[in-house]
């Protein structure tokens, strides 16, 4: 299983409105791509004005990564209105191999 992780910025006064956009586009992307087995936003409020976004997706391989991101799988996807709120963002994203885990079960 492989980890894919990307982070951003937005103002804060705008990171309710950019995890609705994000939920509503690049997480329900990601949901549906055959092979994902699993995907989770994180917002972190900074001291500066900012919030940080982190998108973590686990995948069950290199080529279910590539059904969503296409065949440069280290470059980040953006959306059409993410030039609206994102006022920083890594272009990349960053792969990890699953070492361990474990789902939890209510």
């Amino acid at each position: 299983m492989i980890g894919r992780i990307w982070r951003g910025w937005v103002r804060t006064a705008d990171r309710d409105a950019y995890v609705d956009y994000i939920e509503a586009t690049g997480m329900a992307e990601y949901r549906r791509t055959p092979g994902n087995q699993g995907a989770w936003m994180l917002t972190r409020d900074l001291d500066d004005g900012r919030t940080e976004v982190v998108t973590f997706s686990l995948w069950e391989s290199f080529e279910a990564i590539r059904a969503f991101a296409g065949d440069h799988v280290e470059q980040a996807v953006f959306y059409p209105e993410d030039e609206r709120y994102l006022v920083d963002r890594e272009t990349t994203v960053s792969h990890y191999k699953v070492a361990s885990g474990a789902a939890v079960t209510p």
